[in-house]
């Protein structure tokens, strides 16, 4: 074991549907396969996503996502990672969230962000250039709407007259609330005012996830937070490989994932056909994205895990839903907990039945 900190991990269920013909029954079954078999093993959590009108992170409703897993789990906190409030009435989203909390017996961690997919925003009539001022607002309504009885608004895209949400929240303030944001400065603000934080290091850019954990680091020593009260998770695409051959075959497959995420997000030109994302040339050279995605024997994942710990992550999100077979998934998430998870833990990392 490392003796830089314990550092948790959490399996990211993106779903990926890469044929009509696979089914959205057998997509979301293999989730849940997923789901509890690291449960079994000790993973801290599961995250979910928030996606519509395309066959990548195909998730249009987490909150009953999470009431599923909970079901079948035991331990596993549920992470979505993230909603995209922007998308939701906050005054019927609020409700939701409290229902959401109690069916998942408080293992619930409320992601949320402002959406990235151009694609989908725009189609439910979101322009992006209205998303950060929309997600602002959104989140003062809905921690008001969690928080307060008897809630009136007049802001710039709600104006409403008191309301009460119904059921209260059983946790004070409803579910903990974690925050997707890249920017040192972003990071800096939203951990001061209590928000767990999840971002994504570059491809590539050290310093950039050096700025991102000092920002987070130095609001957390002006909060004086104690250990847990505010976390930083980063999310990573990553998988198991036995040998060289192995590792590059998987590192084409999730190349050829990025070509279709980098089509729908961002800046990308947004081809859907009847649901189903364009494959595009990925514009990361191979042997450049291979080195810089969590993908490997178990030696070489330890190795790329270790500047995580030392820095002082709380949590790596592993996303190993990129186009592979659902069985080789299950077995890298036993690869994963078997070889790789002791070094950062100071539980035992229990054997799959």
């Amino acid at each position: 074991m490392h003796d830089e900190g314990i550092m948790k991990f959490s399996i990211q269920l993106s779903a990926d549907y890469p044929s009509k013909d696979y089914g959205g029954d057998r997509v979301y079954q293999d989730m849940l396969d997923q789901a509890v078999l690291a449960d079994r093993l000790g993973f801290d959590a599961v995250s979910i996503t928030e996606h519509h009108l395309m066959n990548c992170l195909m998730m249009p409703a987490p909150l009953q996502f999470a009431v599923k897993i909970a079901a079948m789990t035991n331990q596993l906190n549920i992470m979505t990672s993230i909603v995209v409030l922007p998308l939701h009435d906050m005054r019927i989203y609020a409700g939701e969230v409290v229902v959401a909390d109690i069916f998942t017996e408080g293992r619930l961690l409320l992601g949320v962000g402002r959406g990235a997919f151009p694609y989908e925003m725009e189609r439910f009539g979101v322009p992006m250039d209205e998303t950060q001022d929309r997600f602002n607002e959104s989140l003062e309504v809905l921690q008001a709407l969690l928080t307060q009885e008897e809630v009136s608004w007049d802001g710039k895209y709600y104006q409403f007259d008191p309301l009460t949400i119904m059921p209260r929240p059983v946790r004070p303030g409803g579910p903990p609330m974690m925050m997707a944001v890249m920017n040192p400065e972003g990071i800096y603000h939203c951990t001061k005012r209590g928000f767990h934080i999840q971002t994504t290091p570059l491809s590539g850019n050290h310093q950039l996830l050096l700025d991102q954990v000092n920002a987070f680091n130095k609001a957390k020593d002006e909060m004086g937070a104690k250990d847990g009260e505010v976390t930083l998770t980063l999310s990573r695409v990553a998988h198991m490989a036995s040998s060289q051959k192995e590792k590059q075959r998987k590192v084409k497959a999730a190349h050829h994932y990025y070509g279709r995420f980098n089509n729908v997000h961002a800046d990308g030109p947004g081809i859907v056909e009847n649901g189903m994302i364009k494959p595009l040339p990925c514009k990361t050279p191979i042997e450049e994205l291979g080195a810089s995605l969590l993908i490997g024997t178990s030696q070489e994942v330890i190795d790329k895990l270790v500047p995580y710990a030392e820095l002082g992550i709380d949590r790596v999100i592993l996303n190993l839903n990129f186009g592979l077979e659902a069985s080789e998934t299950l077995e890298a998430i036993e690869q994963f907990a078997q070889d790789v998870m002791p070094h950062f833990s100071s539980q035992p990392t229990l054997a799959a039945e």
